[in-house]
Protein backbone atom coordinates (compact mmCIF):
# COMPACT_ATOMS: atom_id res chain seq x y z
CA UNK A 1 0.00 0.00 0.00
CA UNK A 2 1.46 3.40 0.99
CA UNK A 3 5.22 3.45 0.30
CA UNK A 4 6.79 6.16 2.50
CA UNK A 5 10.45 7.26 2.42
CA UNK A 6 12.67 9.76 4.24
CA UNK A 7 14.57 12.33 2.21
CA UNK A 8 17.17 15.04 2.57
CA UNK A 9 15.11 18.19 2.28
CA UNK A 10 16.44 21.53 1.20
CA UNK A 11 15.49 24.17 3.78
CA UNK A 12 16.01 27.91 4.00
CA UNK A 13 18.99 28.85 6.17
CA UNK A 14 17.58 30.89 9.10
CA UNK A 15 20.95 32.63 9.48
CA UNK A 16 20.56 34.17 6.01
CA UNK A 17 16.81 34.75 5.70
CA UNK A 18 13.84 35.48 7.93
CA UNK A 19 11.65 32.46 7.34
CA UNK A 20 8.33 34.31 7.59
CA UNK A 21 9.50 36.50 4.70
CA UNK A 22 10.31 33.67 2.28
CA UNK A 23 7.65 30.94 2.72
CA UNK A 24 4.22 31.21 1.09
CA UNK A 25 0.72 29.83 0.88
CA UNK A 26 0.23 27.18 -1.85
CA UNK A 27 0.43 28.63 -5.35
CA UNK A 28 -3.32 28.32 -6.02
CA UNK A 29 -4.12 30.38 -2.92
CA UNK A 30 -1.85 33.27 -3.89
CA UNK A 31 -3.99 36.17 -5.09
CA UNK A 32 -2.46 38.98 -7.17
CA UNK A 33 -2.37 41.14 -4.03
CA UNK A 34 -0.66 38.40 -2.03
CA UNK A 35 1.81 37.85 -4.86
CA UNK A 36 2.79 41.52 -4.67
CA UNK A 37 3.10 41.27 -0.89
CA UNK A 38 5.43 38.28 -1.20
CA UNK A 39 7.56 40.02 -3.81
CA UNK A 40 7.95 43.01 -1.50
CA UNK A 41 8.74 40.84 1.55
CA UNK A 42 12.10 39.52 0.33
CA UNK A 43 14.14 39.06 -2.85
CA UNK A 44 14.33 35.42 -1.81
CA UNK A 45 10.63 34.82 -1.34
CA UNK A 46 9.52 31.48 -2.79
CA UNK A 47 6.82 33.17 -4.86
CA UNK A 48 9.52 33.93 -7.43
CA UNK A 49 9.72 30.19 -8.06
CA UNK A 50 6.20 28.85 -7.59
CA UNK A 51 4.23 31.80 -9.02
CA UNK A 52 6.59 34.29 -10.60
CA UNK A 53 5.53 37.41 -12.48
CA UNK A 54 5.04 37.08 -16.19
CA UNK A 55 6.53 39.73 -18.47
CA UNK A 56 5.47 41.11 -21.83
CA UNK A 57 8.79 40.14 -23.44
CA UNK A 58 8.81 36.54 -22.16
CA UNK A 59 10.27 34.10 -24.69
CA UNK A 60 11.47 30.48 -24.73
CA UNK A 61 14.87 31.49 -23.32
CA UNK A 62 13.58 33.85 -20.61
CA UNK A 63 10.20 33.22 -19.06
CA UNK A 64 8.51 32.54 -15.76
CA UNK A 65 9.77 28.93 -15.71
CA UNK A 66 13.39 29.57 -16.70
CA UNK A 67 13.55 32.36 -14.11
CA UNK A 68 12.17 30.00 -11.48
CA UNK A 69 14.86 27.44 -12.30
CA UNK A 70 17.48 30.17 -12.11
CA UNK A 71 16.36 31.30 -8.69
CA UNK A 72 16.39 27.74 -7.39
CA UNK A 73 19.88 27.13 -8.78
CA UNK A 74 21.22 30.41 -7.39
CA UNK A 75 19.70 29.98 -3.94
CA UNK A 76 21.26 26.54 -3.63
CA UNK A 77 24.65 27.80 -4.77
CA UNK A 78 24.47 30.74 -2.36
CA UNK A 79 23.52 28.47 0.53
CA UNK A 80 20.17 30.15 1.07
CA UNK A 81 18.69 26.69 0.62
CA UNK A 82 20.73 24.00 2.37
CA UNK A 83 20.29 20.25 2.09
CA UNK A 84 19.83 18.34 5.34
CA UNK A 85 22.68 15.99 6.14
CA UNK A 86 20.65 12.83 6.82
CA UNK A 87 17.53 11.25 5.29
CA UNK A 88 14.65 12.48 7.43
CA UNK A 89 10.95 12.71 7.90
CA UNK A 90 9.54 15.90 9.37
CA UNK A 91 6.92 16.21 12.08
CA UNK A 92 4.62 19.11 11.14
CA UNK A 93 2.28 20.90 13.55
CA UNK A 94 -0.15 23.73 12.78
CA UNK A 95 -1.80 25.68 15.61
CA UNK A 96 -4.70 27.84 14.55
CA UNK A 97 -8.16 29.13 15.30
CA UNK A 98 -10.93 28.26 12.92
CA UNK A 99 -12.35 31.38 11.19
CA UNK A 100 -15.25 32.67 13.25
CA UNK A 101 -14.05 30.87 16.39
CA UNK A 102 -11.75 31.65 19.31
CA UNK A 103 -10.88 28.04 20.17
CA UNK A 104 -7.30 27.05 19.35
CA UNK A 105 -6.85 23.79 17.47
CA UNK A 106 -3.78 21.81 16.47
CA UNK A 107 -3.36 19.64 13.40
CA UNK A 108 -0.35 17.33 13.42
CA UNK A 109 1.10 15.29 10.61
CA UNK A 110 4.44 14.47 9.06
CA UNK A 111 6.25 15.31 5.83
CA UNK A 112 7.89 12.51 3.85
CA UNK A 113 8.17 11.22 0.32
CA UNK A 114 5.27 9.14 -0.92
CA UNK A 115 5.41 6.91 -3.97
CA UNK A 116 3.37 8.25 -6.88
CA UNK A 117 0.69 5.69 -7.70
CA UNK A 118 -1.80 5.41 -10.53
CA UNK A 119 -5.34 5.77 -9.19
CA UNK A 120 -6.10 2.30 -10.54
CA UNK A 121 -3.61 0.81 -8.06
CA UNK A 122 -6.05 1.49 -5.21
CA UNK A 123 -3.52 3.26 -2.99
CA UNK A 124 -4.09 6.96 -3.70
CA UNK A 125 -7.64 8.24 -4.08
CA UNK A 126 -8.86 11.62 -5.30
CA UNK A 127 -12.12 13.33 -4.40
CA UNK A 128 -12.20 16.34 -6.74
CA UNK A 129 -11.99 16.95 -10.46
CA UNK A 130 -8.98 18.66 -12.01
CA UNK A 131 -8.50 21.00 -14.97
CA UNK A 132 -5.94 20.72 -17.76
CA UNK A 133 -4.64 24.32 -17.66
CA UNK A 134 -3.30 24.34 -14.08
CA UNK A 135 -1.67 20.95 -14.62
CA UNK A 136 0.08 22.18 -17.76
CA UNK A 137 1.42 25.18 -15.84
CA UNK A 138 2.68 23.05 -12.94
CA UNK A 139 4.23 20.54 -15.35
CA UNK A 140 6.23 23.26 -17.09
CA UNK A 141 7.46 24.46 -13.68
CA UNK A 142 8.43 20.92 -12.62
CA UNK A 143 10.27 20.30 -15.88
CA UNK A 144 12.26 23.52 -15.40
CA UNK A 145 13.11 23.23 -11.70
CA UNK A 146 13.05 19.45 -11.17
CA UNK A 147 11.85 20.04 -7.63
CA UNK A 148 8.74 20.08 -5.46
CA UNK A 149 8.34 23.13 -3.23
CA UNK A 150 5.03 22.31 -1.53
CA UNK A 151 3.55 19.14 -0.16
CA UNK A 152 0.54 17.17 -1.32
CA UNK A 153 -1.91 17.06 1.61
CA UNK A 154 -2.72 13.37 2.16
CA UNK A 155 -5.18 11.77 4.57
CA UNK A 156 -4.77 8.32 6.08
CA UNK A 157 -6.81 6.58 8.77
CA UNK A 158 -5.85 4.89 12.02
CA UNK A 159 -6.53 5.20 15.75
CA UNK A 160 -3.55 7.42 16.45
CA UNK A 161 -0.70 4.92 16.22
CA UNK A 162 1.40 6.97 13.81
CA UNK A 163 0.89 10.19 15.75
CA UNK A 164 1.94 8.46 18.97
CA UNK A 165 5.23 7.42 17.38
CA UNK A 166 6.03 11.05 16.55
CA UNK A 167 5.34 12.77 19.87
CA UNK A 168 8.20 14.97 21.11
CA UNK A 169 8.98 17.54 23.78
CA UNK A 170 11.95 18.95 21.86
CA UNK A 171 12.00 22.48 20.53
CA UNK A 172 11.05 22.64 16.83
CA UNK A 173 13.65 23.16 14.13
CA UNK A 174 11.27 25.56 12.38
CA UNK A 175 8.63 27.86 13.85
CA UNK A 176 6.90 30.47 11.71
CA UNK A 177 3.59 32.32 11.88
CA UNK A 178 1.82 32.98 8.58
CA UNK A 179 -0.38 35.89 7.48
CA UNK A 180 -3.49 34.22 8.92
CA UNK A 181 -1.99 33.78 12.38
CA UNK A 182 -1.36 30.05 11.94
CA UNK A 183 1.75 28.84 13.78
CA UNK A 184 3.66 26.27 11.72
CA UNK A 185 6.29 24.15 13.51
CA UNK A 186 8.55 21.46 12.05
CA UNK A 187 10.85 18.92 13.71
CA UNK A 188 13.47 17.00 11.71
CA UNK A 189 13.46 13.26 12.56
CA UNK A 190 16.59 11.32 11.60
CA UNK A 191 16.39 8.24 13.87
CA UNK A 192 16.39 5.28 11.41
CA UNK A 193 14.49 3.00 13.81
CA UNK A 194 11.74 5.57 14.33
CA UNK A 195 11.50 6.20 10.60
CA UNK A 196 11.25 2.46 9.96
CA UNK A 197 8.46 2.22 12.55
CA UNK A 198 6.52 4.98 10.79
CA UNK A 199 7.07 3.32 7.42
CA UNK A 200 5.78 0.01 8.78
CA UNK A 201 2.73 1.67 10.36
CA UNK A 202 1.87 3.40 7.08
CA UNK A 203 2.42 0.38 4.85
CA UNK A 204 -1.21 -0.82 4.93
CA UNK A 205 -2.75 2.64 4.57
CA UNK A 206 -4.83 3.98 1.74
CA UNK A 207 -4.34 7.68 1.00
CA UNK A 208 -6.88 10.34 0.09
CA UNK A 209 -5.76 13.59 -1.54
CA UNK A 210 -7.15 16.40 0.62
CA UNK A 211 -5.39 19.27 -1.17
CA UNK A 212 -3.09 19.22 -4.17
CA UNK A 213 -4.99 17.25 -6.81
CA UNK A 214 -3.45 19.26 -9.66
CA UNK A 215 0.08 18.93 -8.27
CA UNK A 216 -0.33 15.19 -7.66
CA UNK A 217 -1.52 14.55 -11.20
CA UNK A 218 1.29 16.78 -12.46
CA UNK A 219 3.81 14.63 -10.58
CA UNK A 220 2.14 11.53 -12.06
CA UNK A 221 2.38 12.93 -15.59
CA UNK A 222 6.01 13.92 -15.03
CA UNK A 223 6.83 10.45 -13.71
CA UNK A 224 5.36 8.89 -16.83
CA UNK A 225 7.24 11.36 -19.02
CA UNK A 226 10.55 10.56 -17.34
CA UNK A 227 9.91 6.81 -17.50
CA UNK A 228 9.34 7.09 -21.23
CA UNK A 229 12.48 9.19 -21.68
CA UNK A 230 14.51 6.67 -19.68
CA UNK A 231 13.09 3.79 -21.70
CA UNK A 232 11.82 2.07 -18.59
CA UNK A 233 8.37 1.04 -17.43
CA UNK A 234 9.70 -0.45 -14.18
CA UNK A 235 9.10 1.74 -11.17
CA UNK A 236 11.84 0.28 -9.00
CA UNK A 237 11.67 -0.33 -5.30
CA UNK A 238 13.62 0.87 -2.29
CA UNK A 239 16.92 2.58 -3.08
CA UNK A 240 16.62 1.53 -6.74
CA UNK A 241 13.63 3.80 -7.35
CA UNK A 242 14.23 6.95 -9.38
CA UNK A 243 13.61 10.25 -7.55
CA UNK A 244 10.74 11.13 -9.90
CA UNK A 245 8.83 8.10 -8.62
CA UNK A 246 8.09 10.10 -5.45
CA UNK A 247 6.52 13.38 -4.46
CA UNK A 248 6.65 15.30 -1.19
CA UNK A 249 3.56 14.73 0.96
CA UNK A 250 2.19 15.73 4.34
CA UNK A 251 0.29 12.87 5.97
CA UNK A 252 -2.54 13.68 8.41
CA UNK A 253 -4.84 11.28 10.24
CA UNK A 254 -8.40 11.61 8.96
CA UNK A 255 -9.59 11.26 12.57
CA UNK A 256 -7.55 14.23 13.79
CA UNK A 257 -9.67 16.71 15.80
CA UNK A 258 -7.71 19.48 14.09
CA UNK A 259 -8.95 18.49 10.63
CA UNK A 260 -11.19 21.36 9.52
CA UNK A 261 -13.12 21.79 6.27
CA UNK A 262 -14.55 25.23 5.49
CA UNK A 263 -17.40 25.88 3.06
CA UNK A 264 -16.77 27.49 -0.30
CA UNK A 265 -19.67 29.72 -1.28
CA UNK A 266 -20.69 30.47 -4.87
CA UNK A 267 -21.31 33.90 -6.38
CA UNK A 268 -23.16 34.00 -9.69
CA UNK A 269 -22.65 37.19 -11.66
CA UNK A 270 -22.99 38.82 -15.09
CA UNK A 271 -26.16 36.99 -16.09
CA UNK A 272 -27.92 38.42 -19.14
CA UNK A 273 -31.14 38.53 -17.15
CA UNK A 274 -32.06 37.65 -13.59
CA UNK A 275 -35.35 37.82 -11.69
CA UNK A 276 -35.67 37.06 -8.00
CA UNK A 277 -39.26 35.89 -8.47
CA UNK A 278 -38.34 33.66 -11.40
CA UNK A 279 -35.53 32.12 -9.37
CA UNK A 280 -37.78 31.42 -6.40
CA UNK A 281 -40.51 29.89 -8.53
CA UNK A 282 -38.12 27.69 -10.54
CA UNK A 283 -36.27 26.56 -7.42
CA UNK A 284 -39.50 25.23 -5.94
CA UNK A 285 -39.37 22.36 -8.44
CA UNK A 286 -36.28 21.10 -6.64
CA UNK A 287 -36.50 22.26 -3.00
CA UNK A 288 -38.79 23.51 -0.31
CA UNK A 289 -38.21 27.28 -0.41
CA UNK A 290 -38.70 29.58 2.59
CA UNK A 291 -38.22 33.31 2.25
CA UNK A 292 -36.39 34.71 5.27
CA UNK A 293 -35.18 38.07 6.57
CA UNK A 294 -33.15 39.67 3.80
CA UNK A 295 -31.13 41.78 6.27
CA UNK A 296 -29.33 38.80 7.78
CA UNK A 297 -25.60 39.18 8.39
CA UNK A 298 -22.87 36.55 8.02
CA UNK A 299 -23.04 35.12 11.58
CA UNK A 300 -26.82 34.82 11.32
CA UNK A 301 -26.57 33.19 7.88
CA UNK A 302 -24.02 30.69 9.18
CA UNK A 303 -26.21 29.85 12.19
CA UNK A 304 -29.29 29.33 10.01
CA UNK A 305 -27.35 27.05 7.67
CA UNK A 306 -25.88 25.04 10.53
CA UNK A 307 -29.24 24.52 12.24
CA UNK A 308 -31.21 23.69 9.10
CA UNK A 309 -28.38 21.50 7.83
CA UNK A 310 -28.85 19.08 10.71
CA UNK A 311 -31.81 17.68 8.75
CA UNK A 312 -30.00 17.36 5.43
CA UNK A 313 -29.16 19.47 2.40
CA UNK A 314 -29.59 23.21 3.01
CA UNK A 315 -28.58 26.10 0.76
CA UNK A 316 -29.04 29.81 1.43
CA UNK A 317 -29.63 31.95 -1.67
CA UNK A 318 -29.21 35.70 -1.21
CA UNK A 319 -29.89 38.47 -3.73
CA UNK A 320 -29.80 42.24 -3.51
CA UNK A 321 -33.17 42.45 -1.79
CA UNK A 322 -34.21 38.95 -0.73
CA UNK A 323 -33.01 35.74 0.92
CA UNK A 324 -34.30 32.20 0.37
CA UNK A 325 -33.63 29.10 2.46
CA UNK A 326 -33.71 26.00 0.25
CA UNK A 327 -34.05 22.65 1.98
CA UNK A 328 -35.52 19.14 1.68
CA UNK A 329 -34.58 18.38 -1.95
CA UNK A 330 -37.26 16.85 -4.16
CA UNK A 331 -36.41 13.14 -4.51
CA UNK A 332 -38.65 12.67 -7.57
CA UNK A 333 -36.40 14.20 -10.23
CA UNK A 334 -33.85 11.44 -10.93
CA UNK A 335 -33.06 12.66 -14.45
CA UNK A 336 -31.21 15.65 -12.97
CA UNK A 337 -28.67 13.32 -11.35
CA UNK A 338 -28.21 10.84 -14.17
CA UNK A 339 -24.94 8.98 -13.76
CA UNK A 340 -24.40 10.12 -10.18
CA UNK A 341 -24.42 7.77 -7.21
CA UNK A 342 -26.64 8.16 -4.16
CA UNK A 343 -23.58 9.36 -2.20
CA UNK A 344 -22.92 12.11 -4.72
CA UNK A 345 -26.57 13.14 -4.82
CA UNK A 346 -26.48 13.60 -1.04
CA UNK A 347 -23.81 16.30 -1.33
CA UNK A 348 -25.05 19.87 -0.91
CA UNK A 349 -22.61 21.03 -3.59
CA UNK A 350 -23.99 18.53 -6.13
CA UNK A 351 -27.55 19.60 -5.36
CA UNK A 352 -26.48 23.20 -5.88
CA UNK A 353 -24.68 22.59 -9.15
CA UNK A 354 -27.16 20.20 -10.77
CA UNK A 355 -30.43 21.77 -9.65
CA UNK A 356 -29.78 25.47 -9.16
CA UNK A 357 -26.79 26.41 -11.28
CA UNK A 358 -27.53 24.19 -14.27
CA UNK A 359 -31.33 23.80 -14.27
CA UNK A 360 -32.65 26.98 -12.64
CA UNK A 361 -30.02 29.47 -13.82
CA UNK A 362 -29.13 27.67 -17.06
CA UNK A 363 -25.36 27.58 -16.59
CA UNK A 364 -23.59 24.84 -18.51
CA UNK A 365 -21.07 22.49 -16.94
CA UNK A 366 -18.41 23.94 -19.24
CA UNK A 367 -19.16 27.54 -18.26
CA UNK A 368 -18.98 26.55 -14.59
CA UNK A 369 -15.62 24.84 -15.12
CA UNK A 370 -14.36 27.95 -16.90
CA UNK A 371 -15.79 30.22 -14.18
CA UNK A 372 -17.54 32.38 -16.76
CA UNK A 373 -20.44 33.43 -14.53
CA UNK A 374 -19.33 32.05 -11.20
CA UNK A 375 -16.69 32.82 -8.61
CA UNK A 376 -15.82 31.13 -5.34
CA UNK A 377 -15.78 32.89 -1.97
CA UNK A 378 -14.70 31.46 1.38
CA UNK A 379 -16.05 34.22 3.64
CA UNK A 380 -19.83 34.45 4.06
CA UNK A 381 -19.65 38.19 4.76
CA UNK A 382 -17.78 38.78 1.51
CA UNK A 383 -20.33 36.71 -0.40
CA UNK A 384 -23.17 38.81 1.02
CA UNK A 385 -21.39 42.08 0.24
CA UNK A 386 -21.01 41.01 -3.40
CA UNK A 387 -24.79 41.03 -3.93
CA UNK A 388 -25.71 44.00 -1.73
CA UNK A 389 -25.07 47.70 -1.70
CA UNK A 390 -22.83 49.96 -3.80
CA UNK A 391 -20.44 48.17 -6.11
CA UNK A 392 -22.13 44.78 -5.73
CA UNK A 393 -21.40 42.70 -8.83
CA UNK A 394 -23.30 39.50 -8.15
CA UNK A 395 -26.80 38.47 -9.20
CA UNK A 396 -27.12 35.87 -6.47
CA UNK A 397 -24.91 34.31 -3.77
CA UNK A 398 -25.26 30.71 -2.63
CA UNK A 399 -24.05 30.04 0.92
CA UNK A 400 -23.46 26.47 2.03
CA UNK A 401 -22.46 24.30 4.94
CA UNK A 402 -19.03 22.65 4.72
CA UNK A 403 -18.69 19.14 3.36
CA UNK A 404 -18.18 16.52 6.07
CA UNK A 405 -14.95 14.52 6.20
CA UNK A 406 -16.93 11.26 6.13
CA UNK A 407 -18.43 12.34 2.81
CA UNK A 408 -14.96 13.03 1.40
CA UNK A 409 -13.79 9.58 2.49
CA UNK A 410 -16.81 7.75 1.11
CA UNK A 411 -16.72 9.55 -2.25
CA UNK A 412 -12.98 8.99 -2.65
CA UNK A 413 -13.02 5.29 -1.78
CA UNK A 414 -15.96 4.77 -4.13
CA UNK A 415 -13.81 6.08 -6.97
CA UNK A 416 -16.05 9.11 -7.46
CA UNK A 417 -15.33 12.83 -7.57
CA UNK A 418 -17.00 16.01 -6.36
CA UNK A 419 -17.30 19.26 -8.29
CA UNK A 420 -14.32 21.58 -8.03
CA UNK A 421 -14.09 23.73 -4.90
CA UNK A 422 -16.18 21.26 -2.90
CA UNK A 423 -13.76 21.20 0.01
CA UNK A 424 -11.55 23.83 1.59
CA UNK A 425 -9.25 22.25 4.17
CA UNK A 426 -8.00 24.84 6.66
CA UNK A 427 -5.30 25.87 7.27
CA UNK A 428 -3.17 25.32 4.18
CA UNK A 429 0.26 23.71 4.21
CA UNK A 430 2.98 26.30 3.76
CA UNK A 431 5.21 26.03 0.71
CA UNK A 432 8.95 26.33 1.27
CA UNK A 433 9.23 24.68 4.68
CA UNK A 434 10.90 21.72 2.97
CA UNK A 435 11.91 21.30 -0.68
CA UNK A 436 12.39 18.01 -2.53
CA UNK A 437 14.94 18.26 -5.32
CA UNK A 438 14.92 15.45 -7.88
CA UNK A 439 18.57 16.06 -8.76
Amino acid sequence: MADIHPFRAFRFDPLQVTLSQVVTQPYDKITPALQERYYAASPNNLVRIILGRRRENDNPANNVYTRAAGHFRDWRQQGLLREDSAPSIYLYSQRFTRPGSTTELERRGFIALGRIEDYAAGVVFRHEQTLAKPKADRLDLLRATRAHFGQIFMLYEDSGQVESLLTTDDDPDISVTDEYGVVHRVWEITDPKLIEAVQAAMRDKKLIIADGHHRYETALNYRNERRAADGSSAEGRGDAAAPYEFVMMTFVNINSPGLVILPTHRLVHSLNSFSENDFRNAARAFFDVDEIDSDLDAPRATAILRESGRCGTTILAVTANRAFLLHHPNPNIPEVFEGLSISQQALDVVQLHKCLLERVLGLSEESIRNQQNISYVRDAGEALSQVRGPGARGNIAFLMNPCRIAQVRDIAFAGEVMPQKSTDFYPKLLSGLTVYALD
